[in-house]
């Protein structure tokens, strides 16, 4: 013991003040490494995912923008320059504006629709009951199916002639039947009908995998204190099921202005605007692509993202935020 405070004394007091100084400098080096190692992994991890994106995503957009000032036939450099005459056309097409207000309909009796009848049977699904799996199964096998394959199915059952029609006369009611695809008042259903019956699936396991997420104490504890099964839902589940809701939500809103395939197919690029099912979509490819004004069309694209990124931001900013914000973690000892 002795020996070693003699020792301690007789290191100069310059190579004590070295050690340290040394070690700060050590540190520091070593947290100046780990940001370079951390950005290398950022770097190999989502650069392909960022490449990607930006080759099929932000450059399409830029160059959709470019190309909307321009008259173009999608052949050759674009150089009769017209402004803002394309968009200015768009704006006050009525073909345009049913089709924007066709998918308006469809927005909001998507949430409508979906939205109430997802939760039901998640809840239900929710519940122990015998094949409950299969059940789960055979609900989200329609969205798995090709938009296309759903469109020509329905275009068959939906003809005049088709099975709707059919079990109609058969069971005594040929007064309900009709032109499910032709008459404007019934056709915007049939759409509505269709997209319920393909993405009702999707919707009713984002329910399930938000149930999943509520513990069972707090039903059980309402249950003791003598809240009702209703009263349990309403004031417990419900609530504890909002961010998955709203995140379904915004989901259905970018999806239910985005509906081509299924319009394209059944009504084709120009029934759908006799009929009243046109989108903006379907109005972007039969103003664009078919009647080869590719500049008009890029047009039409660019205001359909405008549409929908305003649409994105606003819900994000107004119904999102408190949901992105509690799953910050930045800054919180």
């Amino acid at each position: 013991m002795e020996t070693a405070a003699h020792a301690d004394r007789d290191v100069p007091d310059s190579a004590r003040a070295g050690d340290g100084a040394d070690a700060p400098a050590r540190g520091s080096a070593r947290r100046r490494r780990v940001p370079w190692r951390r950005w290398a992994e950022i770097a190999l991890l989502a650069g392909p995912g960022v490449v990607v994106f930006v080759t099929f995503v932000i450059v399409p957009v830029f160059m959709a923008g470019y190309y909307g000032f321009f008259e173009w036939s999608g052949y050759g450099v674009p150089t009769e320059f017209v402004g803002l005459r394309n968009y200015e056309l768009i704006l006050t097409d009525t073909a345009f504006l049913d089709a924007m207000s066709h998918n308006g309909f469809i927005l909001v009796m998507s949430l409508i629709l979906q939205g109430p009848v997802a939760i039901g049977i998640a809840l239900l699904l929710n519940r122990k009951m015998r094949g409950r799996s299969l059940i789960r199964v055979l609900i989200f096998v329609p969205y798995v199916i090709s938009e296309v394959i759903v469109a020509i199915g329905f275009s068959l059952m939906l003809h005049p002639t088709g099975a709707i029609n059919d079990v109609l006369d058969r069971i005594g009611l040929s007064g309900l039947t009709t032109d499910w695809l032709a008459d404007p008042d019934v056709a915007i259903w049939s759409l509505m009908l269709i997209l319920v019956w393909k993405y009702i699936g999707f919707a009713v396991i984002l329910m399930l995998a938000g149930l999943q997420g509520i513990p069972d104490e707090l039903r059980e504890a309402a249950a003791i204190d003598g809240a009702s099964y209703w009263q349990t839902q309403w004031h417990i589940t419900l609530p504890l099921l909002g961010p998955t809701i709203r995140i379904w939500a915004f989901l259905s809103i970018i999806g239910s202005l985005q509906v081509f395939d299924l319009v394209f197919v059944i009504w084709g690029q120009y029934v759908a605007d006799t009929a009243g099912t046109s989108t903006m979509a379907t109005y972007m490819v039969a103003n664009g692509r078919t009647s080869g004004e590719y500049g008009y069309g890029s047009a039409v694209a660019v205001v359909i993202f405008v549409i929908s990124l305003v649409i994105a931001l606003i819900y994000q900013r107004f119904v999102l935020r408190r949901d992105t914000e509690g799953a910050l973690t930045e800054g919180v000892a």
